[in-house]
C-alpha cells in the first residue's frame, strides 16, 4: 500500500488526539459530576484558607447583601426574618462559626453596617481582626466587629487592647511633632536614601552637601516611607516627639482603664530614636479604641475623646467623657488631614481605597483619608495590617465616619486591611449618601 502524504499523516494524528482529549474530558467530567463531595460548598461563608490573589479584588459581593442597596436610607432596622434567614444558610455548614449569634448585631446602633461587618469577618476570617466604625460628630460607636479563636466574638473585648504594634500609624505622632516644630511645612523636602521600607544606619546619614532624592514630608507620610520619618523624627528630637504622643493619647490611663495604655516611648538619640519615628519598633502600641480616638480629632479639631456606645460596656465608655487633653495648633490639624488625605490619593492606601473596591458614584462622592501600617508582633504572635482613615461626603461635610481596622493573620494573610475599609465605607455610603 502507498504511504499516505507527510501532511495528511500529520492531520489525522491532530484529528486522532482532539477526539482523545474529549473522550477524557467527557469521563472526568461525568465522574465530578456524580461525585457530590467534589464540588462547591453550598454554603456561602466557606472560605479556603490560601494567600489571597492580588487580583482578587471584589470584596463587594450583592450576593451577600441582606437588603436592597436602594432601600438602605430608609431602613431604620433589621427584621428578625432577614437574620433567621442568615442563620438557617449558615447552619447548613459543618463549621461551627457560621452559626451566627445576631443578638450583639441587633443591638448595635447601626445593625445593618454591622451586619454587613460580620458577614466580611466571616469570609475573610483573619486570625484577630477588630473593626470600628464611628461617627465622626457625636463621636458615637454607630458598628464594630471582632474575630479572634476562630470565630466571630459576641463581645468586644479586644477594642481597648493595646498590646498591638502601632507599626506605621505611629508617623502621625512624628508629622504632628514635625507641625508643630514648625521647622516643617508639607512641602518640605527630606532626604530619600534607600528603600522605602527599610531602615539601615547609612539611610539615616545624610552627608553635609546632599545632592541626591528627596522626598516632601507630606509624600513620606503617604507613602510609609521609613528613611525620610526617621530623618525628621531625629531632627525633632524625643521631647517634641513624647509631646505630640500625649496630645495623640499615649502613655495615657483613661477612666476606667478604658481604652487600655497605649505606649510610646522615644530615646534621645540614636538609632532606637529612628525606629520610633518611623514606627518600625514593637515598642510602640495602640488600640483600635485610641487610634479611632486620634483620626476623630484629626477631623473636628478638637482635643482626644474616647468613642463611646450605650451597649459595648465595660470594654468603651457608655457616655461622652471630657479628658482635658491638649489639642494641636490649626495648622498642626490641617496638616495631619492632608497628609491622611494624600495617602489615599498616591500612598500606601490609593490601590485598594478605590473603584476597585468602591461603587464609581460612592467614591466620587466622598472625601477619603487614612494611615497604613503593617508589622509583626508578640500578642498574639502574627503579621498585624492596620488601616485607620476616614470617609466623609463632599457636599455634605457633616455626613462622615471614622474606621478602624486592625488585622493579625499567621500562616494564611487575610484580605488586606484597606480593602476591607473600603467595602465598610460602601456599604455606609450605600445607607447614607444620596448619590442620584
Amino acid at each position: 500500500m502507498e504511504r499516505l502524504p507527510y501532511a495528511k499523516r500529520m492531520r489525522n494524528r491532530c484529528i486522532a488526539i482532539t477526539v482523545l482529549v474529549f473522550i477524557i474530558v467527557a469521563i472526568v467530567h461525568c465522574s465530578t459530576k456524580e461525585d457530590p463531595t467534589s464540588g462547591p460548598s453550598a454554603n456561602a461563608y466557606d472560605i479556603v484558607p490560601v494567600s489571597i490573589d492580588e487580583r482578587d479584588t471584589n470584596i463587594f459581593d450583592d450576593s451577600v447583601a441582606t437588603s436592597n442597596p436602594d432601600e438602605l436610607t430608609a431602613l431604620t432596622g433589621i427584621e428578625d426574618k432577614d437574620f433567621d434567614k442568615a442563620k438557617q444558610a449558615a447552619t447548613e455548614s459543618n463549621s461551627s462559626e457560621n452559626v451566627r449569634d445576631t443578638l450583639h448585631i441587633k443591638s448595635q446602633k447601626d445593625p445593618v453596617l454591622a451586619d454587613k461587618i460580620d458577614i466580611l469577618l466571616r469570609r475573610y476570617h483573619p486570625d484577630l481582626g477588630v473593626i470600628l466604625v464611628v461617627d465622626t460628630k457625636t463621636n458615637e460607636i454607630i458598628a464594630w466587629g471582632e474575630r479572634r479563636d476562630g470565630k466571630v466574638q459576641n463581645k468586644p473585648d479586644y477594642v481597648g487592647k493595646a498590646t498591638f504594634p502601632a507599626a506605621s500609624l505611629a508617623k502621625l505622632v512624628t508629622i504632628s511633632a514635625a507641625m508643630e516644630s514648625n521647622r516643617y511645612s508639607l512641602n518640605t523636602p527630606i532626604p530619600m536614601i534607600g528603600r522605602h521600607h527599610t531602615l539601615y544606619l547609612r539611610q539615616l546619614r545624610v552627608p553635609e552637601k546632599y545632592n541626591g532624592p528627596t522626598m516632601q514630608l507630606q509624600e513620606a507620610f503617604a507613602r510609609s516611607a521609613n528613611p525620610p520619618m526617621a530623618i525628621v523624627g531625629k531632627n525633632v528630637g524625643a521631647k517634641r516627639l513624647l509631646a505630640a504622643a500625649a496630645k495623640l493619647g499615649y502613655n495615657k490611663k483613661f477612666p476606667g482603664n478604658v481604652p487600655n495604655v497605649s505606649t510610646y516611648t522615644a530615646p534621645d538619640t540614636g538609632y532606637g530614636l529612628a525606629e520610633v519615628s518611623c514606627g518600625f519598633t514593637t515598642s510602640t502600641t495602640l488600640a483600635p479604641l485610641l487610634a479611632a480616638a486620634q483620626v476623630r480629632a484629626i477631623l473636628t479639631k478638637k482635643p482626644l475623646e474616647i468613642p463611646w456606645a450605650r451597649d459595648m460596656a465595660p470594654f468603651v465608655p457608655q457616655k461622652p467623657i471630657a479628658l482635658g487633653t491638649e489639642r494641636f495648633t490649626e495648622n498642626t490639624y490641617y496638616g495631619l488631614r492632608e497628609a491622611m488625605l494624600s495617602s489615599v490619593t498616591m500612598g500606601t492606601a490609593r490601590k485598594h481605597m478605590s473603584v476597585k473596591n468602591m461603587a464609581k458614584k460612592n467614591f466620587e462622592a466622598l472625601r477619603l483619608g487614612g494611615k497604613t501600617g503593617s508589622l509583626d508582633g508578640n500578642d498574639p504572635a502574627g503579621r498585624y495590617d492596620w488601616f485607620m482613615g476616614f470617609a466623609e461626603a463632599r457636599n455634605n461635610p457633616s455626613k462622615s465616619i471614622v474606621v478602624i481596622v486592625m488585622q493579625m493573620h499567621k500562616e494564611f494573610r487575610s484580605q488586606p486591611a484597606t480593602q476591607v475599609a473600603a467595602a465598610i465605607i460602601n456599604y455606609w455610603a450605600h445607607q447614607n449618601l444620596d448619590t442620584k
